[in-house]
């Protein structure tokens, strides 16, 4: 199975490297969906995410996860 890519390049300020973890309005953002959407996918272990502190955060690479996931599921019906 090909993992999906989901660019967060346009998320990392100009001459900073991608970020390694991502809000859960930038994990949104590379979904291309709601905030509310995004926390209903964490809350129902669709997307991965940890806390840090207080603060949720998802991994960079789970958004392509999400969709490669997805994908296969789709195909699969």
């Amino acid at each position: 199975m090909r993992l999906a890519t989901v660019d967060i390049a346009p998320l990392a300020d100009a001459g900073e490297p991608a970020p390694v973890l991502l809000t859960v309005e930038e994990a949104a953002r590379c979904l291309r969906v709601g905030r509310t959407t995004c926390y209903a996918l964490i809350r129902a272990g669709e997307l991965e995410s940890l806390t840090i502190g207080g603060l949720r955060r998802v991994p960079a690479d789970a958004p392509a996860a999400y969709l490669a996931l997805r994908r296969a599921e789709q195909r699969a019906a």
